[in-house]
Order: structure tokens, then C-alpha cells, then sequence
């Protein structure tokens, strides 16, 4: 837990939970630059809070998430938005404990695994959440490459180095202030709502089917290729990338040190992130119901490819801006997304491995390590198995999500670790049930794969 004592007139917290002290932050010079006024009404705590939510949002609708919803649409209909809504809920569980852990340690997760594991349990940790990033990286960039060549002809080769130069676009707006990266951030959710808004409206979806597609069915537990793909939802949903990003970009509010002023900070924390989620839901359940409206209502079930859906949407929908529509909220998507994985990359790479190099270069670094092994295989399979290449890297999310989940709920349940802010008995039994529900799905998921 976290002992008390008074030095200089200051209250310093002295860990005595964790094998080793807490280290710098990750983030450092982004770290507590938003201020928090003690005297402010509810209202305007709640506005200081807010954003943080919405960059977690984002990788919840990545481009990786795009392909594995429109497949399950176009294969079975409304059937699997019943996923959708159990891995959000899942999703707002767990980023609620992220917000827990950061706010009652000063760690992110990358970090606490560092201070709580010796290094032979931290280090494979950190190679499989490198590897969670790279799987993540290489769904952002196929998918921004794919929207640059939909709106602009750019061959898919050129494209992915492209979006290399996001990293530049960090160092810019990060230089101005967080809260431009989340203005940028929320600026491009913005324009996707009201992308997919237009596109259900004339997709004209059978809305009694809809509201039945929320409700659980076996069939996604027996059928092998339906869970394959639920698989996959719950993998571009529940994103292991977003457990450490949450818990490190939590830490640019300047929420005071005290119990109260930490428990009000998880208060608004937690609001800031379950009604981004709640944003991020909407979009997803938009994604499947469009492809389910359009795609499986023709007998097009087959289409999983983005390119392919773009080119069916004008003549099933009878407009010729639907398309355009569409590659333009999967770029702003691809944007979204690749801005939020690089950070999350090097909250990863400085969280266990304390690094200490210039900001410019721990950037350019952690997108690298990510993004090359995105490169390569792009250029490798080519544009015609971008589909499948993004739906395989959302599975592989969800494989390596217990590696992540496991030590958060294992984290906050612990009085030693979390001190009075300890997670209440029945968060953590909901946070495990959710943690055994995705071991589960994985464990058959590897049982189908093995026996073809």
C-alpha cells in the first residue's frame, strides 16, 4: 500500500507494495500539464477531464475493427452487434480500472508490470505487447493506405510510408499542448459520425432486426467461422494497446495527490472514458448494421476487403458521395488511430523498459519498431489480402489480451498495491469474469484453428 509521511510540510507517498519505486512517468513532458482547479463546479471538472476517454474511443474503431465488423455484417447479418455491445461493456470495465490504477499509483501499466514483475516475467510481457502494437499498426496502416487510395489513386506501397509521417504530426501537436491532440483527435470522430450517419440513413436498415441482433444466441459459440469473427470484434474492441494508453494519458490531469482529490479525479476519469466508449459503441454497431443493410441483405457475403466495399456501396445505395463517404471517415480513422498507437507504443517501450532518451527520439523510435514489420508484410501480401491481414491482426489482439488484462485486474484488486483505492470486490469479480470469458474464447478459438 501507500505509507504517509510528513516531510517539509509535504505529504509523500513511499511505496511499499511494489518490488521496486516508482520511476519517471512515461509521457514526461505531457505529464500533469493540465491543470485542475480544487474550486471548480462539477460542470467544468468534467470538461477539464474530458478527452482522454476519446482517445481510448479511437481504438475502438480502428480500421482493423472496419474489416471484422463488415465482415460479420456481410456474412451474418445483424447477428454479431450483441458482440459489439458485450466487448464495449467489456471495454468500459476494464479502461475503468486503467483510470484506477494510474490515478491511485502514478503508474501505467507498461510501468506497474515493470515495479511488480522481475524481469523474467516483465520482459516477455513487453514483447507481447510490442507485439499487440505491431498487430495494431498494421491494421492502422493498411487501412489509411487503403482510404488514401480510394480518395486519391496513391498506390498501397506509397501509402503505407505515408503514414509513417504521422509521427511528425505528434511532435507538432504535442509541442502546442495535449489538449491538441484531443481537440485533432476529436475534430476526426466528429467527422465519422457524420460520415456513417448518412450512410445508415440510406442504407435504411430493418431496424426490428437490429434491436434482435443485441440479443445472445449460441449459434456464435458453435458456429466456428462466426466465432472466428467474434473473436475478432472482441480483439478490435477490447485492444491490449488501450489498457496502457489510458493509464498513461490519465496522467496528464493535474488532479492533486490527496484521497479526495483522487477519488474525485477517478470519478471524472471514468465518466470521460465509459461515455467515449459508449461514442465508439455507436460507431461500431453503424459499421456492422451498414454492411448487414447493404452486403448480406444482397447476398454479398463474401466482402471483408475494404476497397471491395467501397466499390459496392454507390450502386447498392444509389448515391454516388456514399463511397466517398466511407473512404473518408477510414482515413480520418487510420489517422486516429495511428496518433493513439504510437503513443501508446512509447508509454509500452518507456514504461518497462525506463528509457531515457530525447522525446523526438523515443517517438520516432517506438513507431518504428511498430510500423516496419507493418511495411513489410504489407508489401509482401499486397493489396489483395489486406482483408484477411486485418482481420488476422485483430485476433492476434485478442490472443495476447490476457497478458495484459491478467496483471490489471490482479493490480487493482490488491490492497498492498492501491491503498485505500483498491478496486471494490465486485469490479474486480466482474473485471475477472470478463478476463476468463476471453481466455476461454481464445483457448477455442486455438482448438478450431488447430483441427482446420
Amino acid at each position: 500500500m501507500l505509507k504517509k509521511v510528513e516531510s517539509a510540510g509535504n505529504t509523500e507517498a513511499i511505496d511499499v507494495g511494489w518490488r521496486k519505486a516508482r520511476g519517471e512517468p512515461s509521457l514526461l513532458d505531457v505529464f500533469r500539464t493540465i491543470a485542475i482547479s480544487p474550486t471548480a463546479t462539477p460542470w467544468r471538472r468534467f470538461l477539464a477531464f474530458f478527452g482522454p476517454g476519446y482517445l481510448v474511443a479511437v481504438g475502438y474503431m480502428d480500421p482493423g475493427n472496419w474489416a471484422t465488423s463488415l465482415a460479420g455484417g456481410a456474412q451474418f447479418g445483424y447477428t454479431l452487434l450483441v458482440v459489439a455491445l458485450v466487448s464495449n461493456i467489456m471495454a468500459i470495465i476494464l479502461q475503468a480500472l486503467c483510470a484506477r490504477l494510474a490515478i491511485a499509483t502514478g503508474r501505467d501499466l507498461a510501468q506497474a508490470c515493470r515495479d511488480a514483475y522481475p524481469r523474467v516475467v516483465s520482459w516477455p510481457l513487453w514483447l507481447l505487447a510490442e507485439l499487440a502494437i505491431c498487430a495494431t499498426d498494421l491494421a492502422e496502416v493498411i487501412g489509411t493506405a487503403i482510404a488514401l487510395n480510394l480518395l486519391f489513386g496513391m498506390p498501397l506501397e506509397i501509402g503505407v510510408i505515408v503514414t509513417a509521417l504521422d509521427v511528425f504530426v505528434i511532435l507538432w501537436l504535442q509541442n502546442k499542448g495535449f489538449r491538441w491532440i484531443e481537440a485533432f483527435i476529436i475534430t476526426l470522430l466528429g467527422v465519422i459520425a457524420i460520415c456513417f450517419g448518412v450512410q445508415i440513413a440510406l442504407a435504411d436498415p430493418d431496424w426490428g432486426q437490429v434491436i434482435r441482433g443485441f440479443a445472445p444466441t449460441t449459434e456464435i459459440i458453435t458456429n466456428a467461422n462466426m466465432l472466428y469473427l467474434a473473436l475478432g470484434i472482441i480483439g478490435a474492441t477490447v485492444m491490449p494497446h488501450n489498457l496502457y494508453l489510458h493509464s498513461g494519458i490519465v496522467q496528464t490531469r493535474a488532479y492533486g495527490g490527496s484521497l479526495p482529490e483522487k477519488r474525485d479525479a477517478l470519478k471524472w476519469a471514468t465518466v470521460d472514458s465509459t461515455v467515449a466508449l459508449m461514442f465508439a459503441l455507436l460507431v461500431n454497431a453503424s459499421i456492422l448494421i451498414l454492411a448487414a443493410a447493404t452486403f448480406h441483405k444482397t447476398g454479398q457475403n463474401e466482402v471483408s476487403e475494404l476497397g471491395r466495399a467501397h466499390e459496392l456501396l454507390a450502386p447498392l445505395l444509389g448515391l454516388s458521395i456514399a463511397p466517398t463517404l466511407f473512404a473518408i471517415a477510414l482515413l480520418c480513422c487510420g489517422l486516429n488511430s495511428t496518433v493513439t498507437a504510437t503513443m501508446a507504443g512509447q508509454i509500452v517501450m518507456e514504461g518497462f523498459l525506463d528509457i531515457k532518451l530525447p522525446a523526438w527520439m523515443r517517438r520516432l523510435v517506438t513507431r518504428l519498431v511498430a510500423i516496419i514489420p507493418a511495411i513489410i508484410v504489407t508489401w509482401l501480401y499486397g493489396a489483395g489480402e489486406t482483408g484477411k491481414l486485418l482481420i488476422l491482426s485483430q485476433v492476434i489482439l485478442g490472443l495476447q489480451l490476457p497478458f495484459a488484462i491478467v496483471p490489471l485486474v490482479m493490480f487493482t484488486a490488491s490492497k498492498a498495491k492501491m491503498g485505500e483505492m483498491v478496486a471494490p470486490r465486485w469490479l474486480t469479480t466482474a473485471a475477472t469474469v470478463v478476463a476468463a470469458v476471453i481466455i476461454v474464447l481464445n483457448f477455442k478459438l486455438l482448438i478450431d484453428l488447430a483441427i482446420g
